[in-house]
């Protein structure tokens, strides 16, 4: 078996990362971002460090889609950018991935840069060779993954993430952990995957409850934001799990941000991989030791390990089970069959470390509906 493991984006991080765009001042810049981004002023903090011919498209949306991506190219077709810089969250991230393969295909230029500035600490999108593009008609994310996803550079600076607000830190603080596990228990993890996946398990369980107390912590912010980045690193070496083979699908269908569905699922899928498996446990036993937790054996461990999650959840105000989030539960009824067919086809369900049937998806699905 050969594996393969690769940093191709470079990183810069602390409070002056920023200050590295000075050096694009005399390029033609396309900013893909969102509406809040222009509207609070955070913008203002990259382009002061860029000329005048820069061109901004802020309609970036939630779970962008095709439109969202036609839209944006077409801002730019004119422009002729030099350069592409993604500023926003997850969906922004993604967005920019999109338009700037559009543009590529449209163009026929393959050799432009991007650069990714996260504004929150979860999607890791920053570092990935992924993008979750939706289809609002049929009510599904397609998680897309190419080599040429991925951005040259990478800043990432804790100020971005300072005014976050409180639920939205959680919910992808909550995503970040469970990229790390998922990418720890992956049936493609490695040595280097593992690395990346174990320290940022530690990190996010020693400062994300920190955040949660005083989100002006900036230290604990900067620690959950490197760890955020780290995951990315970590997953798009190992993949991940069922957990997001079915928040992917979840969440379309019921409109619930990615970092709380995957959060809510976390637990259930850790205990239907760990059952009736000594090495899947052991390997989640690890994840347990990352976080502090000490166990007299694997299956203790997992245990111990799943009831932390579901008391992190509790705290951060993360509910159990789709109908305590208030969600319909009909809609899963309504189509059973083509949900339970999109979670197994997800590029991420095939990385789950237990092979996963149709039975087993229904059954999860009458767990997290509650």
């Amino acid at each position: 078996m050969v594996s393969q493991f690769s940093v191709p984006t470079k990183i810069f991080s602390g409070t002056e990362a920023l200050s590295i765009l000075g050096q694009y001042a005399d390029k033609r810049v396309a900013i893909v971002t969102d509406a809040f981004m222009v509207k609070s002023g955070l913008i203002q903090q990259v382009t002061q460090y860029l000329g005048t011919q820069f061109r901004v498209f802020d309609q970036v949306k939630p779970d962008p889609d095709i439109s969202v991506l036609q839209q944006g190219t077409a801002t730019f077709v004119d422009f002729e950018p030099e350069l592409f810089i993604a500023l926003g969250g997850g969906s922004a991230l993604d967005a920019a991935k999109g338009i700037r393969a559009t543009y590529f295909s449209l163009k026929g230029k393959q050799s432009i840069p991007l650069i990714a500035i996260p504004t929150t600490s979860g999607s890791g999108s920053e570092v990935t060779s992924y993008a979750v593009i939706s289809d609002p008609i049929k009510n599904v994310k397609y998680p897309l993954v190419s080599d040429d996803l991925v951005a040259e550079m990478a800043i990432l600076d804790a100020n971005l993430v300072m005014s976050v607000p409180k639920s939205v830190s959680m919910d992808t603080g909550m995503d970040v952990l469970t990229h790390a596990i998922e990418a720890y228990v992956s049936k493609n993890a490695n040595d280097f995957s593992d690395a990346l996946a174990e320290k940022t398990i530690y990190l996010v369980h020693r400062y994300l409850p920190q955040v949660f107390e005083n989100p002006s912590n900036k230290k604990a912010r900067a620690k959950v934001h490197n760890a955020s980045c780290m995951a990315g690193m970590a997953f798009t070496s190992s993949g991940l799990g069922l957990v997001h083979g079915m928040a992917h699908t979840l969440g379309a269908l019921f409109h619930i941000p990615h970092g709380k569905m995957n959060a809510m699922l976390l637990p259930i899928v850790i205990e239907f991989n760990s059952a009736n498996c000594d090495y899947i446990r052991h390997r989640y036993s690890q994840c347990a030791k990352a976080m502090g937790l000490n166990a007299i054996s694997n299956h203790s461990a997992v245990m111990q390990l799943v009831a932390e999650i579901r008391q992190l959840n509790q705290r951060f105000g993360i509910p159990e089970s789709l109908r305590a989030l208030g969600c319909d539960i009909n809609l899963l009824q309504q189509d059973l069959t083509k949900v339970v067919d999109s979670i197994l086809q997800d590029g991420c369900t095939q990385t789950n470390p237990r092979a996963v049937s149709a039975d087993d998806v229904r059954n999860l699905l009458k767990l997290i509906a509650g």
